[in-house]
């Protein structure tokens, strides 16, 4: 049975993923970094079940910038397939933290590559870019060929990380991709982002728990998809016969406010009526017309995206209402 390695599997994107490959016939093994919380909510499911952990998954200890431990678990799990998911992901925060973010974003993937490179059995290597490599591109929709114009400290670390990816698969021939991906939403979206803090606060508002949310502009458009549609996609980009990089994005942008007024519409709320706007959530520098051409995806993965950005809206807050519901119930 194939093995895969996913750094990054607490996260959303590694824990749809880790479902999508076990439910395939894998073993799957995960890097967490070492933290006194041993909570990992996404993974919990699996991590309770007795015929899962420990039999065809297993979490392995190792930061971004533990080498050593990383090429010792590496070389002990041979992995056929290597999902290099996990990074300072938070394109905010990035402003704050742009050392980091660079050093775990961009340095962290380098050092991967590096392991790799010198393995006796390399694994097929997929890194997660991200739409935000292009910043504020001249064309739009955005392909594989178009310039990389990064305007914040995130997409500037995974443009290093993006075209080192590339350098590697051209120089050592390495069978490396990078999946570039639009922002991509699921019930599982951390409470920092944007979308989940809507959808979070529609649900709060409607059973009463919260009268009001505070963001800062509205105006801004994204391509929004869904992530296990995503991971569905990058599992296909390593089963190609040769590496390439490809485009996930749906085609499409809706603005903040679309998304808002579309969560807090399926709880019947206008969101007019509870929103207070504060500058401290405006970035400095903000993305522009960053909207995806998933074209190549479609022609070469057979890969399409079904679920729109107003879709997601409704998933994540019915989601969140039930998740706020059965916690209410427990307590």
């Amino acid at each position: 049975m194939p093995t895969a390695l996913i750094t990054g599997i607490t996260g959303q994107d590694g824990s749809y993923l880790t479902e999508q490959l076990l439910a395939q016939g894998y073993t799957v093994h995960g890097l967490v970094r070492r933290t006194s919380n041993t909570v990992r909510s996404r993974l919990d499911p699996l991590f309770h079940n007795k015929d899962v952990y420990n039999k065809s998954l297993f979490l392995h200890y190792a930061d971004l910038d533990d080498t050593t431990t990383i090429r010792r678990i590496l070389v002990k799990t041979q992995p056929d397939e290597l999902y290099h998911l996990a990074g300072q992901s938070h394109v905010g925060a990035s402003f704050d933290i742009p050392e980091s973010t660079c050093q775990f974003t961009g340095m962290g993937t380098l050092k991967i590559l590096e392991i790799l490179r010198d393995l006796e059995k390399q694994p097929r290597f997929l890194h997660i870019s991200s739409s935000e490599i292009f910043g504020r591109p001249d064309e739009s929709p955005q392909n594989e060929r178009t310039p990389m114009r990064p305007v914040t400290p995130y997409g500037v670390a995974k443009t290093f990380a993006t075209q080192m990816v590339q350098l590697y698969r051209e120089s050592f021939g390495l069978f490396a991709c990078n999946a570039i991906c639009y922002n991509h939403e699921s019930p599982r979206r951390g409470e920092s982002f944007v979308t989940r803090k809507i959808t979070k606060a529609a649900a709060e508002i409607s059973l009463g728990l919260s009268d009001e949310i505070v963001l800062g502009s509205l105006d801004g458009r994204r391509d929004w998809g869904s992530a296990p549609e995503y991971t569905t996609a990058m599992h296909l980009m390593l089963q190609q016969d040769t590496p390439d990089d490809y485009v996930l994005a749906t085609g499409q942008t809706h603005s903040v406010e679309e998304f808002l007024d579309a969560a807090f519409q399926s709880v019947g709320l206008d969101y007019k009526d509870h929103l207070k706007q504060n500058p401290k959530y405006m970035r400095p520098a903000e993305v522009t017309r960053l909207v995806g051409d998933p074209t190549h995806a479609e022609k070469q993965l057979g890969w399409t995206p079904a679920t729109t950005a107003l879709d997601l809206a409704k998933q994540m807050t019915a989601a969140d209402v039930e998740s706020l519901k059965q916690l209410a119930t427990s307590n």
